[in-house]
């Protein structure tokens, strides 16, 4: 039996993933192996870094395929108009989705002793629960439960009774540690959280990525860094500027209001200093050509890895992105719910405030 196996549907989670293999005995490391999805995520060449650091058994490619890539799929989704019909539906679903997504599974998990997976809302969570395959699910991103409780959410109006059907009789499916076999599901903080799940175990990231060595630094790097020596330019350039500003970028509604958003940001604070940006990985927006007047910090490098170098900003700016991780700023500011206000409909980033409202 192979001892793990992880699931990881973006850059974060490859960065989650180190710090917990890292953070095993060396005898125990190069033993695991390493998924990465595409479904929502260009990984572009990480399989061949990755596989460079030696930390993996094996680095295997998915092609995930979401619900929409099946069209005889789409009858189950439609408004039955009727709890009870759309029920049944879903029930029919959920067994079918399962079944369909089985051609593109790129291993065979029942020859892991430990199965762990970002994301169990992606259609692998279906597929592991309808081959009643056990396995352990972790916390999306940092503290992501606590901005934003997507099985509630997903799930509002009679939660309870679809929570039953899915924890234990398996009819349905429903993420975040209420499918059947889900073992349990590592959350960063428990305390943060406002709705807490019997599943939910803590395991803090902060510790994990504090008791890094540099050794095991420089091996994230090598995965991490497309560009190196662009990187370490940039960094080593921007220490000769006084007040540095980051703003970190986000998926955000459309792009053209995206757009809008962070140039007001951009306008906003860039009087207090020089203004650098980090693009998300999934931000499509071309900030290269839009704002090609401002330093970019490479998308697919996790906001945390900037924490291993010597460099230090006045503020690091977002809209919701969750920073407690953050080492290098002085200050740190999220812009939060009231700010989107203005730039589109409220319920539309409200989702935990409409969980209560709409149960």
């Amino acid at each position: 039996m192979i001892p793990r196996i992880y699931i990881c549907h973006t850059y974060y989670h490859v960065y989650v993933t180190f710090l917990k293999e890292l953070n095993l005995p060396k005898e125990n490391r190069g033993k695991a192996d390493l998924v990465l999805s595409r479904l929502s995520t260009d990984f572009e060449n990480l399989k061949r870094r990755v596989e460079q650091t030696g930390l993996f058994r094996k680095v295997i490619e998915f092609d995930e395929k979401r619900d929409d890539f099946f069209p005889e799929l789409k009858k189950y989704r439609e408004d039955k108009g009727n709890i009870v019909f759309n029920m049944l539906s879903r029930i029919r679903f959920t067994r079918k989705y399962a079944k369909l997504e089985e051609a593109y599974i790129p291993v065979d998990f029942k020859n892991y002793e430990d199965i762990y997976v970002y994301c169990d809302s992606d259609p692998v969570g279906y597929y592991l629960n309808q081959k009643k395959i056990r396995y352990h699910a972790l916390e999306d991103g940092l503290n992501s439960i606590k901005n934003f409780d997507a099985a509630r959410f997903e799930n509002r109006g009679h939660f309870k009774l679809k929570a039953w059907m899915s924890r234990k009789c398996n009819l349905i499916f429903v993420q975040n540690g209420y499918g059947k076999y889900c073992i349990d599901m590592e959350v960063n903080d428990i305390s943060a959280i406002r709705y807490p799940c019997p599943q939910y175990v803590e395991v803090p990231r902060q510790p994990l990525a504090d008791a890094l060595t540099e050794e095991d630094k420089e091996l994230i790097l090598t995965a991490f860094l497309r560009n190196r020596k662009e990187l370490v330019r940039q960094l080593k350039e921007s220490a000769q500027v006084k007040d540095k500003i980051l703003i970190l970028t986000e998926p955000l509604c459309a792009l053209d209001v995206r757009e809008r958003i962070f140039r007001d940001i951009i306008k906003k604070y860039e009087p207090e200093g020089t203004i650098f940006i980090k693009p998300h990985p999934r931000d499509v927006l071309s900030y290269e050509t839009l704002f090609s007047q401002y330093p970019l910090i490479d998308a697919a490098v996790p906001m945390e890895i900037l924490n291993f170098f010597e460099v230090r900003f006045k503020k690091v700016i977002s809209v919701f992105t969750e920073m407690k991780a953050v080492r290098f700023a002085d200050e740190i500011i999220a812009l939060g719910a009231d700010f989107m206000d203005q730039y589109e409909e409220p319920a539309i980033h409200r989702q935990n405030e409409r969980i209560d409202q709409e149960a």
